[in-house]
């Protein structure tokens, strides 16, 4: 990848992908001049929880979403939208069968194949 801080997900234990997201929430609050108490109580969690998602411990996915959500962060999320896609093989199929050209429409009476005379 041509992005510099590109990090190796799949190669990190699930310690530090928590770690790491902790490290995240951490970093955006003190950008935004929160204390833990302060983002703790819009959140609706306490301060040790706060702490505890800090510091990379074991907390619920909806503690996580309520943290991003004060600190205006929802925007990760976006990286797990499922986007519809077709595959190639489906791709392929309904090239096949896409009109290649146009044809001529003959009336139903004068295609019975007699001349009209």
């Amino acid at each position: 990848m041509n992005d510099i801080s590109y990090t190796n997900w799949v190669s990190m234990s699930d310690k530090a992908l928590t770690e790491t997201i902790g490290s995240f929430i951490k970093h955006h609050r003190i950008n935004q001049n929160r204390t833990q108490d302060e983002l703790a109580g819009a959140a609706g969690i306490s301060r040790s929880t706060l702490s505890l998602l800090e510091r990379g411990e074991t907390v619920t996915l909806n503690t996580v979403i309520k943290v991003l959500r004060v600190l205006d962060l929802l925007y990760v999320m976006d990286t797990f939208a499922v986007k519809d896609e077709i595959s190639p093989i489906e791709y392929a199929k309904l090239q096949k069968n896409k009109r290649k050209r146009a044809r001529n429409i003959i009336d139903k009476k004068t295609s019975n194949n007699e001349p009209e005379w």
